[in-house]
């Protein structure tokens, strides 16, 4: 009997997650697997690029997991540099490009499907936007390119636009570098993943480390110099000078091959699967990875997060089904964390537009701490944001902001939002102390405490 062909679109953490599970759980003569990556790097940290940028850890090798080497040894066939062009699901066949062998073409059958076709940089329609100089940090090739502009450039001048995770991450590798940094943010406040009140904190923060953050800046467009590179960058009233243009507005996810085929997407253009990571109303295709659109455990909505963590869950659900397990991907409540230079940016759940986009009543509370005993050397202060609902009290989300400490403290109220706690049920978990770690009362759980209080009144 000939083995079952499974190919997946992808040779990133979804995908490869994905292929080492199954092939754990079937060999070679019953299941052949093939894996197209048309980047140079397969299984490797895109979180990692800045901090590699940065100069913190080395790269690109130290970035990356397990080689194509690596995954041939255990008879998955990775083939790299080739690109998925067309899905032609009627017959069950892909259509390859060889982008190093002259544009080559080809088809490959398959009785499963995988896609893990992950995201892409926003990049706007605008003039010069595509200008030597103007770049987007997703893959290792894209850090490459980067370093390599940095490398050649004899400005010290850059400019990033879009001040969320990405862009604020960058922002600190550039200062690393001894570059002169502005950051260009259209919104009030930069880290629009936080409530604006708390992006203040980083935007205050930010502006101390010698970081320009520019907030309300509509960006128009990217000015070139006689060679055609990026020379600057103008807002709708002001020009702004860069040797260095980075690009940090977010992602998108990358369906077009799925579009074409008429998958089903979702509102922000995931894919949509069932528990399983099935894509509906498909039998043998499975999606995960930045390219799927996954549950909100808290709001019940259907959301797009492009995070390696989840990535790699969803490889790991997918495997097991198309090896013949069974295993599930329940949802997120949306926990990340980052830092820039020393400050350290968390949330987890809902932020309050989220909230009131998902029709909920609730209560916000604000607290300042410390992220040990403020007797004990190093204390430093922690802004603790915490969301609950106004009728039952459930937590709905929170927001952390500080220094050393504060921002894995996130975990617990992940923890929380998935168990589905209250506040008032989160005052007597029993956390971890000693003043090295934390005041007697942890900062989360002192919002937690008021954010019972302000239930109770609420209610009264």
């Amino acid at each position: 009997m000939a083995a079952e062909q499974l190919v997946i679109v992808g040779g990133d953490a979804a995908g490869m997650a994905a292929a080492s599970q199954a092939r754990r759980l079937r060999k070679p003569d019953e299941l052949a697997i093939t894996a197209f990556e048309r980047s140079h790097f397969a299984s490797y940290s895109a979180c990692g690029i800045p901090y590699w940028v940065g100069g913190e850890v080395d790269g690109p090798d130290a970035l990356i997991a397990r080689t194509p080497k690596e995954h041939r040894a255990r008879d998955i066939d990775l083939r790299m540099r080739c690109e998925v062009t067309e899905l032609d699901l009627e017959r069950g066949r892909v259509r390859t490009r060889e982008l190093d062998d002259g544009g080559r073409e080809s088809w490959t059958g398959f009785d499963k499907l995988v896609l893990a076709t992950g995201a892409r940089p926003r990049r706007p329609d605008l003039p010069g936007i595509d200008a030597p100089g103007v770049h987007g940090v997703q893959t290792l090739d894209d850090g490459r390119a980067l370093l390599d502009t940095l490398g050649a450039s004899p400005g010290r001048r850059a400019v990033v636009v879009g001040a969320g995770y990405i862009g604020v991450e960058m922002a600190e590798a550039l200062i690393r570098r001894d570059y002169e940094v502005t950051v260009l943010e259209q919104s009030a406040q930069p880290m629009s993943t936080l409530d604006p009140d708390m992006g203040a904190l980083v935007h205050e923060a930010m502006c101390a480390m010698g970081i320009e953050t520019v907030r309300g800046a509509t960006v128009t467009g990217v000015l070139t110099d006689g060679d055609g590179r990026a020379r600057a960058v103008t807002t709708e009233d002001a020009e702004y000078p860069a040797d260095v243009v980075v690009l940090g507005l977010g992602v998108r996810p990358e369906t077009t091959l799925a579009a074409t085929a008429g998958l089903p997407l979702g509102e922000s253009g995931g894919l949509l699967t069932d528990l399983g990571m099935r894509v509906r109303g498909q039998e043998h295709i499975w999606a995960g990875g930045d390219c799927v659109e996954v549950l909100d455990l808290v709001s019940g909505q259907l959301r797009h997060i492009a995070l390696g963590t989840h990535a790699n869950k969803h490889g790991q659900v997918i495997g097991a089904n198309v090896g013949g397990g069974y295993a599930t991907f329940p949802g997120v409540v949306g926990t990340a964390v980052s830092k820039v230079c020393d400050l350290e940016i968390a949330r987890t759940g809902l932020l309050e537009r989220q909230a009131h986009g998902a029709g909920l009543r609730f209560v916000t509370v604000t607290v300042e701490a410390t992220n040990r005993a403020g007797y004990y050397p190093g204390a430093r202060p922690m802004h603790v944001k915490m969301l609950a609902e106004r009728r039952t009290g459930r937590l709905l989300g929170v927001q952390i902001v500080g220094r050393e400490g504060a921002g894995k403290r996130v975990d617990v109220a992940a923890v929380a939002l998935t168990a589905g706690m209250t506040v008032e049920q989160m005052t007597a978990l029993d956390l971890g102390y000693a003043p090295p770690f934390s005041p007697v009362w942890d900062p989360v759980l002192v919002a937690a405490r008021k954010a019972t209080a302000a239930v109770r009144d609420a209610g009264a």
